[in-house]
């Protein structure tokens, strides 16, 4: 059985058992804005409700899985008002690729940056082309990671580690991230041959005992991982008044090095 839906911002494929959901802003290196966010949501709950499949892929259209959270859509909200609505538009989007009753993975070329890379964090299972760039690295504008990722980070490479992380915010290539464990696997070779050896593997197991395992662990961190949310988003808004995000922000857009004060 193959279906093809396309929404402007998200395609979905589905071959068999196995749904691909691809972000589709090649133009702006597939980074998130609200309508995205949304898309991605109402495609996932769509993907949920079906028992035919097994397994989901979240993949990005042209050069890069996702370079992160909209800047421009940050600059323009800078009030309060519309800030909410967006980061509930997340947390929505987080729990729910965390617990949909599926297998996920998580197939990354070129860039997973900040958002993006908390996205990629909240699957199953994250194969990275040799070549991509992966980065937690909101603390170059002053801000602290979004998305679930003190949840993600924290649970794979525990506290002190998640923190360094965090704090550092450098660009990773894929073979740093796995030496972490940040990520499960570097494509030896094409990215799509890796993922289907990949596909092709789980499809061959007890599919339905794997998914249950992940439900239990899901249902158990549930609670947490809606504190984080929570802890994220107000923290976010009050990083988003401070000096030093107005300066990061001011130097990414003049393309130059932050001076930070610590205010």
């Amino acid at each position: 059985m193959s279906m093809n839906f396309v929404s402007d911002k998200v395609n979905l494929r589905v071959n068999g058992r196995v749904a691909t959901v691809e972000l589709n802003r090649p133009e702006a290196l597939n980074s998130l804005d609200q309508e995205l966010i949304k898309g991605l949501v109402c495609k996932l709950k769509e993907i949920s409700d079906s028992d035919e499949i097994d397994i989901v892929v979240l993949t990005g259209k042209g050069r890069a899985f996702s370079a992160g959270g909209d800047i421009k859509t940050m600059l323009s909200n800078t009030n309060g008002d519309d800030f909410f609505p967006i980061m509930d538009c997340i947390s929505e989007l987080i729990v729910t690729l965390y617990s949909i009753p599926k297998l996920t993975i998580s197939a990354v070329s070129g860039a997973a940056a900040g958002l993006g890379f908390s996205l990629a964090l909240a699957t199953d299972y994250i194969i990275a082309d040799k070549t991509s760039k992966l980065a937690m690295n909101f603390i170059g504008i002053g801000l602290i990671p979004d998305g679930g990722a003190h949840f993600f980070l924290e649970k794979r490479l525990g506290e002190t580690k998640a923190k360094q992380v965090i704090w550092d915010g450098k660009m990773m290539n894929a073979n740093e991230a796995f030496q972490l464990g940040l990520i499960q696997e570097v494509a030896d070779g094409i990215l799509q041959e890796t993922l289907d050896a990949r596909i092709a593997d789980w499809l061959s197991r007890p599919v339905q005992a794997m998914i249950k395992t992940k439900k239990i662990l899901a249902e158990k961190n549930r609670p947490q991982l809606l504190k984080i949310l929570e802890l994220e988003k107000y923290g976010q808004s009050k990083m988003r008044e401070t000096i030093d995000h107005k300066e990061g922000i001011r130097a990414f857009l003049e393309k130059r090095s932050p001076n930070f004060i610590g205010k």
